[in-house]
């Protein structure tokens, strides 16, 4: 057990495995094909395995033409009769179809939400299984396939026109990709295209569930790429943009049910810009070159520096302040980018050598001294080490102090960490304290690539200094970020937090343009009920339980904060090295009390069936990181489990995507003793915005866990029952939780329902 515990102690944040599947599947039906293999004693559906899918969508405007290439294929023995369906995303206006199976166009019929549901009902009924209950309320199209061959694969190409739904100005692309249920093995390959050009200029371009590629080719056109292999999902694809002609654009999203306070997802972006909007900036590159740079490293470090003069703006003036023992400089101030100054920072930065001690503390005098008096430009410091401090200020508070002092100006630093042997919690709080961003670059990447690809989103600012206020009409309250970063061309600020009331409301965004500020306004409305987007409650945790974390980590525990991770860790399902063994200790205490009954725990459970994995881990010493207390302060501070911690937390702390919160899913994998693959996180989806685990083949709502009222009612409902069905269509929002399995627990309007299979 103490092994057990050990390891979810160090398990990293995340809500579940979301990756993608395909986006219509094949289902041969029970009574015709029980079993593919012929011994009929396997009443549940057979769905065939999706080998590839290639998705190319076009939108124009507010409508999409979406081409989709499938490949099912046949692994039974036998010829089989089957149905393929693909479900018709909700709210959406199909104008088009036609579908091309094996090189031969056939009649696809288009059923609306009452037909589909009748057909996926009768199906529950036959096969006993719910899984079909996913796409509950949506409509679908069906096409009869015979005959399916053994061993053989059967193509399916379609192509559907729609018109896509807009909310507060905010158009929604969705894609079907919640199908894991209906693929026999996880999609080997899988290829995802969209373009989207707009009528007017495009603004904001996202896509909160799947991380994508976004490459804008102008004001009016974004590309969105994504590619994965191997892989299942339980979740769709959406993409979200707006149009308009305003310098910046806004999008809000929100979630709320009835029963507690909403969640909003605000998107800002400037959009591809246009260079009249770019600010002239000041900007320092800061570069260790001590002796443990010397090599490789030094030379990736004078590549990526060299690239990020030669990518200056006209107009921009810097620095570069190359530091070991002493720290030095290229012109002793900022000077004018131009093609002279540009050819001695070339030869300059070629003349560097790796020798020598970490002198830190002038190297940021140095850099700081560059700060001109009441300029109205914003002031960015790149700065670039392997190491600590070891000549001058060594002491980690008394250098963060000194910068402080020296920082009149409001300079952002952007820190780069080579390496692990190195003091996290300096560069951390360094960025934190100067509203910038970090990042670490471990022995086998590329400190180029890493440097580059950062210097290009950030080398063209916008916006600086923002700020977002709401009016009376709503309170908002726990927003992340806590301090707004600034606005860059072709990039997007994301914020998310939590809000009371509803109706029309106004957006104020103010920030400063070459020192004057600008005041951006915007009408959102938001509801008294909604609660379709359930990624948004999930991401809102993540965030939050990241930005607590880090607190925690950089400047020690208190009861309020633990308690507050916890408790948002067991409702959203999210995991992490620092909740883990709290979690397990509340439930086994709680448990003792009479508190919380044992078939309610969500962990203990989870950690008791899982064997000893992943010998190779340090867990005491990840422990002591990610709690921020410990033994010995160095363990804590530096170290490949201090980087770790770092890049985890921000990671969370900065998420916009579903994928952003699976941070260190690679070390929860393990085998059971059938030798199956498995991972502790798997069997955690979130339902109304809430975490339902499963543990001992009943899904538990974390309700139920958190705060376990003795006042409710339990209805016990049989599965596939008259009452089953009655209670879908009394209460439609029920149908996701019913949907997960024969054997469900969850709170609902006041009760406790009680799903169960005689």
């Amino acid at each position: 057990m103490q092994r057990f515990i050990s390891f979810l102690f160090i398990m990293t944040a995340m809500l579940f495995a979301y990756q993608t599947q395909a986006g219509g599947f094949i289902i041969v039906m029970p009574d015709k094909h029980a079993n593919p293999n012929g011994n009929g004693s396997n009443p549940s559906l057979f769905p065939l395995e999706t080998r590839s899918t290639k998705v190319d969508a076009g939108i124009n405007g507010q409508t999409a033409t979406t081409t989709i290439e499938q490949v099912f294929y046949n692994p039974g023995n036998r010829q089989l009769e089957g149905y393929f369906l693909f479900p018709v995303p909700k709210d959406v206006v199909i104008s088009k179809f036609t579908m091309n199976i094996n090189g031969k166009e056939h009649e696809a019929e288009l059923l609306d939400a009452t037909k589909a549901r009748e057909i996926y009902e009768a199906i529950v009924r036959r096969s006993k299984d719910p899984a079909l209950l996913e796409y509950y309320g949506k409509g679908m199209f069906r096409v009869r396939i015979f005959p399916i061959l053994p061993k053989s694969e059967q193509r399916i190409k379609l192509t559907y026109t729609e018109t896509l739904p807009k909310d507060n100005g905010t158009i929604e692309y969705t894609f079907p990709l919640n199908t894991k249920k209906y693929s026999a093995k996880p999609i080997k390959q899988i290829s995802f295209k969209v373009t989207v050009e707009g009528q007017d200029k495009l603004k904001t371009v996202y896509c909160p569930t799947h991380e994508v590629e976004i490459i804008r080719k102008g004001d009016k056109n974004a590309t969105v790429g994504f590619e994965a292999a191997n892989v299942q999902s339980d979740r769709d694809f959406k993409l979200y943009y707006n149009m308009d002609n305003s310098k910046v654009g806004m999008s809000m999203l929100s979630y709320k049910n009835a029963n507690e306070d909403g969640y909003f997802f605000m998107n800002l972006s400037p959009g591809f810009g246009n260079k009249a909007d770019i600010v002239k900036k000041d900007i320092v590159f800061v570069m260790d070159k001590s002796g443990s740079m010397s090599g490789e490293k030094m030379e990736q470090a004078q590549k990526a520096l060299k690239f990020c003069v030669n990518n200056l703006n006209k107009g921009d003036r810097f620095e570069i302040v190359p530091f070991s023992t002493e720290a030095s400089s290229l012109f002793g101030e900022v000077k004018e980018f131009n093609d002279a100054n540009k050819k001695k920072a070339t030869e300059f930065i070629d003349d560097l050598r790796a020798i020598g001690g970490t002198n830190i503390e002038e190297a940021l005098e140095l850099a700081l001294a560059a700060q001109t008096k009441n300029s109205d430009r914003p002031f960015f410091i790149i700065f670039m080490t392997d190491g600590k401090p070891t000549i001058g200020e060594t002491q980690e508070d008394k250098l963060l102090t000194r910068v402080k002092e020296l920082n009149k100006e409001n300079v952002r630093v952007f820190t780069f960490g080579i390496g692990t042997e190195l003091n996290t919690h300096l560069l951390d709080k360094l960025t934190e304290m100067t509203q910038a961003h970090r990042t670490y670059v471990l022995p086998d990447e590329d400190i180029e690539v890493k440097v580059s690809d950062f210097y290009t989103k950030a080398s063209s600012p916008i916006l600086t200094d923002l700020k977002v206020e709401f009016d009376k009409t709503v309170r908002v309250y726990d927003i992340y970020d806590k301090k707004m970063p600034d606005l860059f061309k072709g990039s997007t600020i994301s914020l998310m937090g939590r809000y009371k009331g509803s109706g029309k409301a106004k957006v104020t965004l103010t920030g400063k343009v070459n020192g004057k500020t600008e005041t951006f306004t915007y009408t959102v409305d938001l509801p008294k009920q909604k609660a379709e987007l359930e990624f948004i409650p999930n991401l809102w945790a993540s965030r939050a339980v990241g930005y607590l974390l880090d607190q925690i980590r950089l400047h020690g525990e208190n009861k309020e904060l633990v308690e507050e991770v916890t408790r948002l860790a067991k409702k959203h399902g999210i995991i992490t090295p620092y909740t883990s063994f709290l979690i397990l200790e509340d439930e086994a205490i709680a448990a003792r009390d009479n508190r919380v009954e044992e078939r309610n725990q969500i962990l203990r459970p989870r950690a008791l069936n899982a064997p000893t994995i992943a010998d190779d881990i340090d867990f005491d010493e990840e422990v002591v990181v990610q709690r921020g207390a410990g033994e010995s302060r160095k363990k804590e501070k530096s170290g490949k489990n201090s980087v770790r911690a770092s890049k985890e937390n921000q990671a969370m702390n900065k998420a916009d995507n579903i994928s952003a919160t699976r941070q260190g899913i690679n070390r929860m994998a393990y085998k059971d003793k059938a030798g199956t693959e498995r991972n502790l996180a798997e069997d955690i989806v979130n339902v109304q915005g809430r975490a339902m685990y499963q543990n001992n083949n009943e899904w538990v709502d974390a309700t139920l866990s958190i705060n376990e009222d003795k006042k409710l009612k339990t209805k016990r409902v049989e599965f596939n029952s008259k009452e089953y069905f009655k209670l879908m269509e009394e209460d439609k929002e029920v149908v996701e939780f019913l949907a997960l399995g024969r054997n469900v627990r969850f709170v609902w309007n006041n009760n406790i329902y009680e799903i169960y299979e005689k």
